[in-house]
């Protein structure tokens, strides 16, 4: 099951990933991720946070058209993103994507992506989504789809990634090991496309930059 979270962050726009909301089988608004989605006319099928970011008069909106509302309190030990990944796994999802995940404050910047590392979500595919980057985790062998001249970066996630061997991209690395305070998977390209990494012991994170001029759906 294909779901899509809407995470609250200040002047996100959905309107790119209009026609992903419109084939997800589940569409979830962790908070303010709700005031997103009105904008742009969807209906989210779940509402889960505190409640605190979303605009009131979205929330009764929401509610006259039917979609599910979970109220926690303000002081809880998840974040509402965090929250709605763990109700998105209970309800079947299987892929996950996640918008509005990065920009604003970077401590929830930085704890969106170690939320990746959830061990919900083994064996699940998600991605952290803008309109030309995508973030996804690697725990085993992982194909990266893009164009040739595509910037993939490799980043340990948690301590050093080791065992890492690539295929198709520009820097090829073989059994080779990545530190998480050193930049030496910044910045490589696709030469082949589509590339592939894999990982024997450790996290990568995939960060994969689309050229602003390749045509792609969500």
């Amino acid at each position: 099951m294909y779901a899509i979270i809407v995470a609250n962050a200040p002047d996100f726009d959905a309107t790119p990933f209009a026609d992903a909301l419109a084939a997800a089988d589940l569409v979830i608004a962790a908070d303010g991720g709700g005031n997103a989605l009105h904008a742009i006319g969807v209906v989210p099928h779940l509402v889960v946070g505190d409640l605190d970011s979303l605009d009131p008069a979205v929330g009764r909106a929401f509610r006259a058209a039917g979609a599910e509302l979970r109220r926690f309190p303000t002081e809880k030990d998840e974040t509402d993103l965090e929250l709605a990944l763990l109700l998105a796994v209970e309800r079947g999802a299987d892929q996950i994507d996640i918008l509005g995940a990065i920009g604003g404050r970077w401590d929830q910047g930085l704890a969106n992506v170690a939320m990746l590392a959830l061990p919900e979500l083994v064996g699940l595919r998600v991605r952290l989504l803008d309109v030309d980057q995508e973030a996804f985790l690697v725990r085993g062998t992982a194909e990266i789809p893009g164009a040739a001249g595509d910037t993939v970066s490799l980043l340990p996630l948690g301590g050093a990634a080791h065992g890492i061997t690539t295929r198709g991209l520009h820097y090829r690395l073989d059994a080779a090991t990545l530190r998480f305070e050193r930049s030496r998977g910044i910045s490589n390209r696709i030469v082949q496309p589509p590339a592939h990494v894999s990982v024997g012991e450790g996290l990568l994170l995939v960060v994969h930059h689309h050229r602003p001029s390749e045509s792609r759906g969500y």
